[in-house]
């Protein structure tokens, strides 16, 4: 079964909402933190990445920075920017892109369960991560951003969504993006417990970093409290769940500096042990085993040789895996990517247009344009217990921060 309970809702207030939402933490540069801030000073960017209020040159320490981040959201609650709900309620969320909508659920998952596996993980966490924001959560005292969750749907979590957003939602916005966000606030949560109950597993889809931190905050604050029950809100972490069906998967690109010491023939013939390279206009694949490469101001299109390499399962066979195994370590001295500085990786979402610029501009020496993973390659890694490559998915549009944050 899976367990989710209401919490309360520390959330804006309904005319800052569309002001106060911002991207998730890990997905833009310091310049942009800092551009963002500039022009709103209301972003929940100023509790989720408070660095970028320091001056350019500034390096202020982490307790600095959590101090900062405590401070400016006590600083919105005192000014009425945010409040905290007087009850604990179970929330829908829904986001619309052009004509892609997705549509859940946001209410805290038992981290016990994560402990159990019964909230599934596919991906490697970067301990110097994890700790920057496991000390940000325990400096702050929340937790500020949702952990995103996928699950296979059920006919009564369907219907309770349908019926849910028949309402009228507490937020209803666009995005700078132009992505729709609605929320909706559920009062009474005993139907939806009842129907996550019947739910064997859920997976992290993104946010394995954040899931992982609330796992070490728990940790901590449980050796602390020598009452530990159990029930403290501490033993729980706030998640949004969606049904896979809805979801959309963008590809997770690659770009790494320089070719390892080889030139460009050299590296193309190296490549063709295992991939047939031909020239190519197009900036995509267009489906799997394919890669896109562009090196030099030219693209070419790398299909991998399967004649030369039988028998791979299902984390062998995913595009990334193939483009590591076969291309990044054996040709580009790539060995471990979570570590690498050589090697970047360019969410979907900035589209190719980033890989040429960053190649064009001297950033990188070749970039990889992939083709995306399913849900149906993550619900199979994570039901066999093992870990994708680093950086396999990447999910649009973002659930934001701020509009939900749960207090810890």
């Amino acid at each position: 079964m899976s367990v989710i309970r209401p919490f309360r809702a520390i959330r804006p207030a309904s005319d800052a909402a569309e002001h106060v939402a911002c991207v998730p933490y890990d997905v833009i540069y310091d310049e942009e933190v800092r551009e963002m801030i500039g022009r709103n000073d209301l972003s929940f960017l100023r509790v989720t990445r408070p660095e970028g209020e320091f001056p350019a040159n500034a390096v202020p320490d982490s307790k600095t920075v959590f101090d900062r981040a405590r401070q400016n959201l006590q600083a919105m609650l005192d000014s009425g920017v945010l409040f905290e709900d007087s009850e604990p309620a179970i929330y829908v969320y829904q986001l619309q892109d052009g004509d892609h909508t997705q549509t859940g659920v946001v209410a805290c998952c038992s981290v016990d369960e994560y402990d159990r596996d019964l909230i599934k993980k596919h991906e490697k966490t970067r301990p110097d991560k994890v700790a920057d924001r496991t000390g940000h959560m325990l400096a702050v005292g929340a937790q500020t951003g949702l952990i995103f969750l996928a699950f296979r749907n059920t006919d009564s979590i369907a219907d309770l969504i349908e019926d849910a957003v028949s309402g009228e939602p507490i937020y209803s916005f666009n995005c700078p993006l132009g992505v729709a966000q609605r929320v909706w606030r559920i009062e009474y949560p005993e139907p939806w417990v009842e129907a996550f109950a019947e739910l064997p597993a859920l997976y992290v889809a993104d946010g394995h970093h954040r899931v992982e931190s609330a796992k070490l905050a728990r940790d901590k604050m449980r050796e602390a409290n020598p009452d530990h029950t159990g029930d403290e809100e501490y033993n729980f972490v706030m998640a949004g769940m969606f049904p896979a069906e809805d979801l959309r998967i963008m590809p997770y690109n690659r770009a790494v500096k320089d070719l390892n010491g080889l030139d460009k023939e050299t590296f193309i013939q190296r490549i063709r042990d295992n991939f047939i390279v031909v020239d190519s206009l197009e900036d995509n694949p267009s489906e799997r085993g394919e890669v896109s490469m562009y090196l030099e101001g030219q693209w070419f299109r790398l299909r991998f040789n399967p004649a030369e390499n039988k028998d791979l399962d299902a984390i062998e066979s995913l595009d990334v895996s193939i483009l590591q195994n076969y291309l990044l370590s054996p040709v580009l001295g790539i060995g471990d990517p979570r570590t690498d500085t050589r090697i970047t990786f360019v969410g979907g979402a900035r589209g190719t247009k980033e890989l040429v610029r960053m190649v064009d501009e001297g950033e990188a020496k070749v970039a990889f344009s992939m083709f995306a993973t399913t849900m149906d390659d993550l619900f199979a890694v994570a039901d066999m217990g093992e870990i994708m490559p680093p950086k396999s998915t990447w999910f649009e549009p973002k659930l934001k921060d701020g509009l939900l944050v749960h207090k810890i």
